[in-house]
């Protein structure tokens, strides 16, 4: 929803600017124009004496703790990294109601939302239950019942608003679905977001939260919504909410300090500080609740404002830290008291529900509903694999200043190498200068290749992790779709830098002998791009990726067969020299070049002629067919290609966000 043009909200704002301003801080807002409401069965979200232990030690990367000298499977364990995220908290929520989550840093709000949508990664529930529709929470209720949308969502930077939208679409409608209908629900979800005038443009890595709409959940959770929005936009991002909450669904959403205008758009708030509930019930009685215990909110002040801050634990000494905290601590205590005994834990100013007219206004729209709940039925691998290849290639041919880059790069690493050695007509460059030309052309690939690949893929890491948690895909098509997609650049990158070398430097001709150069080139390449997508899948962070290429590349690069003759490597660097994949393409490149034709040489006045394959043998790369040359390269990036599926199929891609 971060993507939402500002200005497309003024039709919604003109169309409730008839009415006059009211005196009271929490007059009533009303919008019934939705474009589809969740028409299934009721939902319910329901907490019961909810005590979460958070494990702080498991919330630092392995590798920051390593640095810290501490061992990461010990840290674990201890009592030190353990406190208690949220104590003693119940509450129940139910279709056709907004419920706001507050409070300061700390307070619990990130925890309760992880349990809520069972990934509380590195926290462990000491008792208490969640319970959503009248049914024990698990993975596959939640996925079915609930849409989460993150604080911290990525999206493909060249994909439109409308396009990424319609990729969920594939993803999320039932195979039912004709293209017509899902073209026609994501329009729908366009217009009830309202940012038609942008529906063409470039996500740019904004955050899109109306995916979650096209497959029309009843339960939306949303994680600081309007965090780095405008307040104009934060406000009217908030009605939206409140709009589709009338629509019959339960909406959850987590704020630090929303404004006042903002405040009186709930229906419920919770105010949490330390894991605890200081208040839970209506936003227009807050003020009465407070007053009633002894804390009134000062005239012309904002309820959520002073009410948090009069929560808040003040860590600037250890004395005002211990009178923030008991105070707190006593506010939780009476709050306890009051609800006690309530089926909903919400405190009410009035023995009658407060959600009846919420409930009643809910069930009014349901009449005029065309839309109904739509389960999650996951399509098959081969739709997957379609609709993420056809994502890839529409989000990496847009990147054209990128594209440019790497074909200028290409083409004058090429023409720098060729024009070195053009020039000699039919005087022949000697050995040595054609081995080193061998060598340089399938050495100067990875240079590019590897930081490119490694930096893309974790640009996309955070996105691709959300993305394999939602179960909108599998890692297989995914593994597949990224794969292949990347074979047409990879093409273009090999054609622009392996042709010019190729005729400049007066290599051998012939298109056979051409054709056998060009798919050398192109496999040691391919090689290089699987070495570093495994490596970024692996490791989780884009310095331990390029360092763990780099390093990798560097042993290639020494055991390659140029710098030292195999014949005199010892046992460890021979092993390194089997796998390395730069020493097989220049065995193949001066197989070549200089198997089946003489090569002529002159000392001094004496011209002799050699076989060319005596001098191959001579530096221990003949010793193999050409055609197994071929073999063992596909069987190198075969190899790293299955440590990238397994990385992505048993490695948490959650990204670190370090460059």
């Amino acid at each position: 929803m971060k993507a939402l043009c500002p200005s497309l909200e003024y039709i919604y704002i003109l169309k409730n600017a008839s009415g006059v301003l009211q005196d009271s801080l929490f007059s009533s807002e009303s919008d019934n124009s939705l474009y589809f409401t969740y028409s299934g069965q009721s939902n319910t979200l329901e907490v019961r004496d909810l005590t979460y232990q958070v494990d702080t030690a498991s919330q630092v990367p392995w590798f920051e703790q390593l640095a810290q000298f501490k061992i990461p499977w010990l840290s674990h364990g201890s009592q030190d990294s353990r406190e208690l995220g949220i104590q003693n908290l119940s509450f129940k929520v139910r279709s056709g109601q907004m419920l706001a989550i507050i409070g300061s840093s700390g307070c619990g709000r990130v925890s309760l939302l992880d349990v809520i949508t069972g990934r509380h990664h590195g926290g462990k529930m000491k008792s208490g239950s969640i319970w959503i529709n009248r049914q024990p929470s698990t993975p596959q209720v939640v996925r079915k019942c609930v849409a989460h949308v993150r604080q911290h969502d990525q999206l493909l930077p060249n994909l439109t608003v409308r396009e990424t939208l319609a990729f969920v679409a594939q993803m999320r409608l039932p195979k039912s679905f004709s293209q017509a209908q899902r073209d026609k629900r994501v329009e729908d979800v366009i217009a009830e977001l309202r940012p038609r005038q942008c529906a063409n443009t470039r996500v740019g890595n904004a955050h899109v939260g109306g995916s979650p709409l096209l497959w029309n959940p009843g339960i939306l959770i949303l994680d600081e919504p309007t965090s780095g929005l405008d307040s104009f936009t934060a406000h009217n991002l908030v009605k939206t909410l409140s709009r589709l909450a009338k629509g019959n669904r339960l909406v959850l959403i987590s704020l630090h300090q929303p404004r006042s205008d903002i405040f009186k758009l709930f229906d419920l708030v919770l105010l949490m500080t330390s894991g605890t509930t200081i208040y839970l019930g209506a936003a227009q009685h807050m003020v009465q609740y407070f007053t009633a215990v002894g804390y009134p909110c000062p005239r012309y002040s904002n309820p959520a404002d002073f009410y948090v801050d009069l929560t808040s634990i003040n860590r600037y000494s250890r004395e005002q830290e211990m009178a923030t905290r008991e105070k707190a601590q006593s506010l939780a205590a009476l709050f306890l008291e009051k609800v006690r005994g309530f089926d909903d834990f919400l405190w009410k100013a009035e023995t009658k529900e407060l959600d009846v007219g919420t409930c009643a206004a809910s069930q009014t729209l349901l009449q005029d509903s065309g839309y109904l709940s739509i389960p999650i039925e996951q399509p098959g691998a081969v739709q997957q694999f379609a609709t993420l290849i056809r994502r890839q290639i529409s989000n990496d041919f847009r990147d054209l200043p990128t594209l440019f880059i790497h074909g200028v790069e290409a083409c004058l690493m090429s023409l720098i190498i060729g024009f070195l050695y053009y020039g000699h007509g039919d005087i022949k460059l000697s050995f040595m200068d054609m081995a080193a030309l061998l060598f340089m052309i399938g050495a100067l690939i990875p240079f590019n290749v590897i930081l490119d690949v490694i930096s893309k893929c974790h640009s996309e890491r955070a996105m691709l992790y959300h993305e394999l948690d939602d179960g909108l895909y599998t890692a297989g098509p995914y593994f597949f779709a990224k794969v292949l997609g990347e074979l047409p650049e990879h093409c273009a990158y090999v054609i622009i830098y392996g042709m010019p070398i190729y005729w400049l430097a007066n290599l051998r001709p012939g298109l056979e002998r051409f054709l056998l150069y060009f798919l050398l080139v192109w496999l040691v390449g391919f090689c290089c791009r699987a070495m570093a997508l495994a490596a970024a899948a692996m490791l989780p962070t884009f310095h331990m990726s390029s360092f763990f290429c780099n390093a990798l590349y560097n042993s290639f690069y020494l055991t390659g067969g140029f710098m030292i003759n195999l014949d005199n490597l010892w046992i460890a660097p021979s092993w390194i020299a089997k796998v390395s994949f730069l020493r097989w393409c220049f065995a193949g490149l001066m197989q070549v070049q200089f198997n089946g034709f003489p090569y002529t040489a002159q000392i001094g006045n004496v011209t002799f002629s050699v076989p060319g394959e005596t001098i191959v043998s001579a530096m221990d790369l003949n010793s193999h067919p050409l055609y197994t040359i071929y073999l063992i390269l596909v069987g190198i990036s075969g190899g790293f290609l299955f440590l990238y599926y397994l990385s992505l199929r048993f490695i948490k891609q959650k990204s670190s966000q370090d460059w």
